[in-house]
């Protein structure tokens, strides 16, 4: 097909995605950014967020914990901590995560870093919302 281009997502434990597709969402530190073939040569950091893949007119949604994506013309590439299907999500294991960050993120004292409680609180609130949509 003339109008895709090959999307690859590595992850430190495996490439989690490697295909041509017809079009890419991606959350950036500064909005969603909506990558088809040809678009402009960029490189951003990635929010933490739903990474949109649509192939043959289908989306399908992974979990993202950020990162860095990397756009050319023909080869789009992210480079993320971890990223999931929503059938791999741990729902239960994200509900302890939310909950453990909320509370530390209470208990602020000088031994808690409430910066990195707040990271842990959005990945796994990302986590929880992408394990719904399945």
């Amino acid at each position: 097909m003339a109008s895709t281009f090959r999307l690859e997502i590595v992850t430190p434990d495996r490439k989690f995605f490697e295909d041509d597709v017809d079009m890419a969402v991606v959350r950036t530190s500064e909005g969603d950014l909506g990558i088809l073939k040809n678009h402009m040569s960029l490189v951003s950091p990635l929010a933490i967020g739903t990474v949109k893949i649509k192939k043959d007119g289908v989306y399908t949604e992974a979990a993202c914990a950020g990162g860095f994506v990397q756009v050319r013309q023909d080869k789009t590439t992210i480079i993320t901590d971890s990223a999931e299907w929503p059938e791999e999500i741990d729902v239960e294991r994200a509900k302890r995560a939310v909950d453990r960050a909320e509370e530390r993120m209470k208990s602020a004292h000088a031994g808690v870093d409430v910066v990195r409680a707040q990271l842990a609180l959005e990945r796994a609130l990302n986590r929880l919302k992408i394990a719904k949509r399945d």
